[in-house]
This record gives structure tokens, C-alpha cells and sequence, in this order.
């Protein structure tokens, strides 16, 4: 039987901090396929992920279908805006929420990730950060700083990651990123920068995907997922009506899962996907082959 096989693979998902998110839902799926996972956590909500575990909050979150439970076997910090921990402001550095959590940098996570594991050590890297502060600004009133972080954040921190992770994953090995149908569209609300970060993203997978792929033998891609009304979605601000919108007027009309892009993930991550590098994905029940909305379908 045909089936997705991680056993043995260790997985580090970057960008989870709750139960909601597309990030959350990879790593589960990753977990169920056999893989053990790793997890990379914004700082200021470390401690909140901590004790929800610890007091059994997110255990339904946790089950797996077999009955197993998904578990981390790492939480790491980590604040992908900045490569090495002098690039952070001392301010920041010595903040509550910074201060006792040790190096929460890109380069600080790829030297704990080799001191816990050894090098290689990791074999599926998933790329779940964005940040816009900007995101509900029209673009053309977005700031240059508030762009040039969405980009930061957003896209150039699957690059960074790349760069000091990718010596750490096996050969063979899976990068997987999320974008989102505003890097090829307009979509209304999506601004502050975010939709050029997301085009970006996109345009580094292909070029990672080369570099990534001749210098370690990795594959890059990236998967544009459909809306999902997790937590962080809600800044965008009308997050339940897109994801009405979407299945009203897609092809197969009905609310997308996170287990939907989270299975296509575990996919990608798999050996059945290892003829696949540098491809965006669209996981969004076909919304994205539309050309114009269907009659009657409810409006933004």
C-alpha cells in the first residue's frame, strides 16, 4: 500500500505558538505520518504555549487519529526577524519576554538544533511566519518601515532559515513554506506590504529551490493555502467573510481545513514528493483556477 512514511525523520516547524494556525496543524500531521517534530516559538508567546501544554489545554488539539498524541520534542525560541542575536536591539535583548530565554535567533536555533542532535539532524524544515504590522493599510499608505517588516518577516526569514539550517538537514530533505493567493491577486484588506512579501516568498522558493537543491540536495517549495480563521488571521480584520467567499465561489464550494493543507504538507515532506522542487501549490479547493466570482456567491 502507497502510504506517507516520516518514521525516522525529524521535522522542525517554524511559527507555532497555539492550536489554530496552518503550523500547528503540519506538525501534527508530520507526527502522524511517523515524524518526530521540533517546534520554533515567537518569544513573547513561548511561555503561554508552555503552560497550555503542560496543563493539558491542547491535549484534544494533540490527538491523533490512532489514538497517539502528538508530542514536541523540542520547543525552541525563536524570533526569525533577526540571523544572529547581536541583531537584535539590546532593548529587545533584555525585555521580560526576551530576556530569559536565551538565543532566539535564526543562528541561535541552528546551534542548539546541532548541539541537541548532532549535524544533519533534521529532515522537513516548514516555514510558517508571516507578520505584516501594516496588513490592514492599503498599500499605497503603508510606510517603509511597515513594508519593508512585512518583507522581513514574511519572506526574507524563509531565506534566512534556509541558510542556516539547510546544513543541518539531511540529503533528501524537505523546505516548505505558506503563501497565500495575494501574491498573484489583489485581494482586498490584504495590504501593509503583505501581498509583495508573499510574491517574494514565492520568488525565493524557485531560487532556493535551485541553490538549496545544488549545494545540499534539498528540495524548496511552497504551498498557497486558502484563508483560515485562526487567531492570526483575525488582524486582517474580516477573515470569516473571505473564507465565506471562498467557498462560495470556488470549484469544490466548501470551507477549507487546516488537516487539508496539512496533509498536502505531509506530502511534500515525503519521499513520494521527491521529483517536486520549487513549486507553489495551491491547496484552496480550487478557488485559484476562478476567474470571476459565481452568480448569486456573497461579495466581500
Amino acid at each position: 500500500m502507497l502510504s506517507i512514511d516520516l518514521r525516522g525523520k525529524r521535522a522542525l516547524v517554524a511559527g507555532v505558538a497555539d492550536d489554530a494556525g496552518y503550523g500547528f496543524a503540519i506538525a501534527k500531521a508530520l507526527a502522524e505520518a511517523g515524524a518526530t517534530v521540533c517546534v520554533g516559538t515567537w518569544p513573547p508567546a513561548l511561555t503561554i504555549f508552555r503552560n497550555l501544554l503542560e496543563r493539558g489545554k491542547l491535549d484534544d488539539a494533540r490527538r491523533l487519529p490512532d489514538g497517539g498524541q502528538l508530542d514536541f520534542e523540542r520547543i525552541y525560541p525563536l524570533d526569525a526577524v533577526y540571523d544572529t542575536l547581536d541583531d537584535a536591539p539590546a532593548d529587545l535583548r533584555t525585555s521580560k519576554r526576551y530576556k530569559e530565554v536565551g538565543d532566539f535567533s535564526i543562528a541561535g536555533l541552528a546551534e542548539r538544533l546541532a548541539a541537541d542532535f548532532g549535524s544533519p539532524c533534521v529532515d522537513v524544515l516548514v516555514h510558517s511566519l508571516a507578520n505584516g504590522p501594516e496588513v490592514t493599510k492599503p498599500l499605497i499608505e503603508t510606510s517603509r518601515a511597515g513594508y519593508l517588516a512585512a518583507v522581513s518577516a514574511s519572506a526574507y526569514s524563509l531565506t534566512a532559515l534556509v541558510a542556516r539550517l539547510a546544513p543541518l538537514l539531511r540529503r533528501g530533505g524537505s523546505v516548505l513554506s505558506l503563501t497565500y493567493l495575494a501574491s498573484e491577486r489583489f485581494i482586498q484588506g490584504y495590504g501593509g506590504g503583505m501581498s509583495s512579501a508573499k510574491a517574494a516568498l514565492e520568488s525565493d522558493t524557485r531560487t532556493l529551490a535551485y541553490e538549496a537543491g545544488r549545494r545540499f540536495g534539498v528540495r524548496v517549495n511552497t504551498i498557497s493555502a486558502g484563508p483560515l480563521a485562526s487567531r492570526a488571521a483575525r488582524a486582517i480584520g474580516k477573515i470569516d467573510r473571505m473564507v465565506e467567499y471562498y467557498a462560495a465561489n470556488a470549484p469544490l464550494p466548501e470551507v477549507l481545513s487546516a488537516r487539508e493543507v496539512a496533509t498536502a504538507a505531509a506530502f511534500l515532506a515525503s519521499d513520494l514528493a521527491s521529483g517536486l522542487s520549487g513549486v507553489t501549490l495551491h491547496v484552496d479547493k480550487g478557488y485559484h483556477a476562478m476567474g470571476m466570482a459565481v452568480a448569486g456567491a456573497a461579495g466581500l
